[in-house]
């Protein structure tokens, strides 16, 4: 059974979140040939103040900006 974790920051709309589980899953059980029940896709959304970019959070970063 495949497991695939995603990490992403949070803030993405729910249906595009759904939109990456039906891709990935999909990608994965045809590259390796496996029906696409046995595919299992977690994703993990972090905030964007414990995203690290350069030294900095991402929260920081974008406010900068």
């Amino acid at each position: 059974m495949p497991i695939i974790n995603v990490n992403m920051m949070e803030g993405r709309p729910k249906e595009k979140v759904e939109q990456v589980i039906a891709d990935v899953t999909e990608t994965v059980a045809n590259t390796l040939e496996v029906p696409k029940e046995t595919v299992r896709v977690l994703v993990t959304e972090i905030p964007k103040s414990h995203w690290g970019i350069a030294g900095e959070s991402a929260e920081k970063r974008n406010a900068a900006r």
